[in-house]
Parts: structure tokens; sequence; C-alpha cells
């Protein structure tokens, strides 16, 4: 996908700050488009359908974890990259924020070179997704349809969102290795996108949630692996 092609949709209540971050993603050639509350957020997504959110956590209205969950729940979504840009780094946000559907956090403030940097990266898992949605792999009574982004367990089907399905997808291409952390964060996150282990942690409790703990075993002080 060519830059041209790439909608960001900016989303914060700070005029300054929408203008800043958008001259200078508009400098590099991606379409900009911004909201400056939650409802905005939404309603923009669903209409323009961008690559990328950068979602600021505390707005009026509608805060950016409440717009998140509701954009994640519009279909033709489901593969749209979303980061919050927040001044809030604290453990309880960003875990919050990776529950909600949330791919990635960037924190206030952040030089533009910088940012820019951190946005190209996030991007490059375009690419990385287009790579990987041809098949369909079963497992005993688990079936992974890249594709559509869903799964399958006995009769019941469920679509999960974009992290937890790449995550599910990675440990289950090999059943039974270990998956170091460092890996997993390396091939669902970017080796250049910098996040905590809390995220594979909030990630793997996700996916407990939804298919069972017995598909998983944490091996203490190295990683996952798939079991099922």
């Amino acid at each position: 996908m060519k830059k041209k092609d790439i909608k960001i949709l900016l989303v914060d209540d700070e005029p300054d700050i929408l203008e800043i971050v958008g001259v200078n993603l508009s400098a590099e050639g991606y379409k900009i488009s911004t909201a400056s509350n939650g409802f905005e957020a939404v309603w923009k997504a669903k209409k323009e359908l961008p690559q990328l959110i950068i979602l600021d956590v505390m707005m009026p209205e509608m805060d950016g974890i409440e717009a998140c969950e509701k954009i994640r729940e519009i279909p033709e979504l489901k593969d749209v990259i979303i980061t919050f840009f927040t001044a809030r780094a604290e453990d309880y946000s960003m875990v919050a924020g990776y529950e909600a559907g949330a791919d990635d956090y960037i924190t206030k403030p952040i030089k533009p070179k910088v940012l820019v940097s951190k946005v190209k990266s996030l991007l490059r898992r375009l690419k990385d997704l287009d790579e990987t949605v041809s098949d369909i792999v079963t497992l005993g009574d688990l079936i992974i349809n890249r594709e559509e982004y869903k799964i399958s367990i006995g009769k019941e089907e469920m679509a999960l969102p974009r992290k937890e399905f790449e995550l599910l997808s990675l440990l289950c291409s090999k059943p039974g290795k270990v998956f170091k952390r460092e890996e997993i964060l390396d091939k669902v996150w970017g080796n250049e996108v910098v996040v905590g282990g809390r995220t594979i942690d909030v990630h793997i409790r996700k996916l407990r949630e939804k298919i069972g703990d017995d598909y998983f075993k944490t091996v203490k002080g190295i990683g996952y692996k798939f079991v099922g």
C-alpha cells in the first residue's frame, strides 16, 4: 500500500496537537483527518475506514477507551491499527487501553520526528497482515480462519481483536514450541515498537478467558506455548 493511499485519523481535544501532528504526518504523504472527541472519532472512523487511528485517552463526552471499544465493534474496521496517544502512562490506563482493543500506546510529549518514525513502524504491519491472511488452520476442535480473523471451537464461532488473533495464530503455528517473550513482541508487535512484557500477559489472559486455560501454558521466565 502506497503512502498516498494510507488514511490516518487523529483524535484529540487539543487543537494544537491535532495541527502539529497533522502537519508532520501530512508532510510524509499520508491522508489525514481529525476528530476532537470520541463520538466524532467513531463516526469518522466508520465513514472513512482509516488504516491507522491515533486516539487520545482523556477527552470530553466520550473518552478514548470507550471510543476504541465501539470502533472495534465495527466489522469494516477489524484490521485498523489503533494506538493511544496520551500523557497518562500509568499501568492501569495502558492495560485498559489494550483490553479495549488498542494495538499500541504513545506517550506525550513526543518529538515530531520520533512520532513519524513510530507511525511508520506501526504501518509496516499492514504489509505483514497482507502476507498472512491466506489459509485456515485446524487444531483439534479449534479452527483458525486467517482470512476473516475468526476462530471456531466446536460449534461456537467468535471474532477476535487483531492483536489477540495474531498472538493466537503465532502460537498455533508451531504447537508445543515455547515462544520466548522477545520473539512474541517482535513478530506480533514489531521489533521497532516499544511495548512492555505486560502487554503479552494481558492478551494471553483475554485469550484464556475466551478459548480456555487448557490451550495455553506459561513457561515461567521464558514465554508461552500452545498445548491444545
